[in-house]
């Protein structure tokens, strides 16, 4: 059951990944990098290691966090406008038997406004790679596949994160 639940979760967290890394919002739609998300609700880790079939893409830790209006949506299953969820992923050291933290690889926003967003299931995504915090990497192209990916969850408002109690 737990190994169930944490495949979900990987899959879950890679789609996440995946489909932000392509999508780009269209004018007046960018979502802005969320400044002090660390200082947020931690909702779990997760660990992508070199077995996972998105491990050069997604491999690494990960670290999510959400806002308070984001934790709203966790408790009842409906997340509301203002919601903001995020993956921080880390590179992977490994010294003497030891697994830490290395750089960080990227900074996956879901930003939730069902006005602004309301050809993507009412969220928002973006990228921000490496410590950059002003310019997102995501294409247009994506927008779909982000989508596909997250309408899988659409009976969970497209959020495939569960908050680790």
């Amino acid at each position: 059951m737990i190994l169930r639940r944490t495949a979900i979760g990987m899959i879950g967290f890679a789609c996440l990944a995946c489909c932000i890394h392509a999508f780009a919002e269209p004018d007046g739609t960018a979502v802005p990098f969320p400044t002090e998300y660390r200082k947020w609700v931690h909702v779990k880790t997760t660990l992508v290691g070199p077995q996972h079939a998105s491990f050069a893409r997604n491999g690494g830790i990960h670290h999510f966090y959400a806002n308070e209006k984001a934790m709203e949506g966790y408790r009842t299953g409906k997340f509301p406008d203002g919601s903001v969820l995020i993956d921080d992923l880390l590179e992977v050291k490994e010294s003497a038997g030891v697994t830490s933290e290395g750089s960080r690889r990227r900074v996956a926003v879901m930003v939730k406004d069902s006005q602004r967003y309301r050809e993507t299931g009412g969220w928002g995504f973006e990228i921000f790679a490496g410590d950059n915090q002003t310019d997102g990497t995501l294409t247009a192209e994506a927008k779909a596949a982000c989508l596909a990916c997250h309408g899988k969850q659409k009976d969970r408002d497209y959020v495939f994160s569960q908050f680790r109690k």
